[in-house]
């Protein structure tokens, strides 16, 4: 592991190569689960501010469900999440014509969960776990690209800013200086 302020870092974040192919796997991960995208309490407001530019783009379904629903849902432990249409997909897909699922958020306000998907972060209070998520579904991507702090650049720095993603590069040097 590597530690990061508070954080705790999964060594996957370090060594895991990981590239998303929806030419594959068709944006599997937005139509399959049991629970939508885990939400920050400060993204409900981001998404009430866009819903009304989103619901056009929204399926009928998306739309039935974020009007019964809400914006966001709180799961059985009392976490925030996206609505889910009849417990499975995100309420906020759309689909491309090869049926290729899409985030009508993406252009307007992508919630960061999603943005840093397959790394997850989990809050402890004390300390925060940042993790990679293995889903079956993502099988494709694994082993091609970058490892997965370099190709989620851009998601962890809008998560904990640049001076802890300085740091974590920082510490992944370190730890490899000292494996050697």
């Amino acid at each position: 592991m590597i530690i990061v302020g508070n954080s705790i870092v999964s060594d996957d974040i370090a060594d895991c190569r990981f590239s998303c192919d929806c030419s594959v796997c068709h944006g599997a991960c937005c139509v399959d689960g049991d629970s939508g995208a885990p939400l920050l309490e400060s993204e409900v407001a981001e998404l009430e501010r866009v819903l009304l530019d989103v619901l056009p783009l929204l399926t009928p379904e998306g739309r039935k469900a974020i009007e019964e629903q809400g914006v966001a849902v709180r799961d059985n432990e009392g976490d925030l999440g996206t609505p889910l249409i009849n417990g499975s997909a995100c309420a906020y897909i759309t689909y491309a014509p090869d049926g290729t699922a899409l985030c009508a958020l993406q252009h307007l306000y992508k919630p960061v969960s999603c943005h840093l998907y397959p790394i997850r972060v989990e809050d402890y209070g004390e300390f925060t776990a940042v993790n990679y998520h293995r889903w079956d579904i993502c099988r494709c991507a694994i082993g091609h690209g970058e490892p997965l702090y370099r190709y989620l650049k851009e998601p962890l720095i809008r998560r904990f800013g640049s001076e802890w993603y300085d740091e974590l590069i920082e510490q992944i040097k370190q730890r490899d200086h000292d494996r050697n």
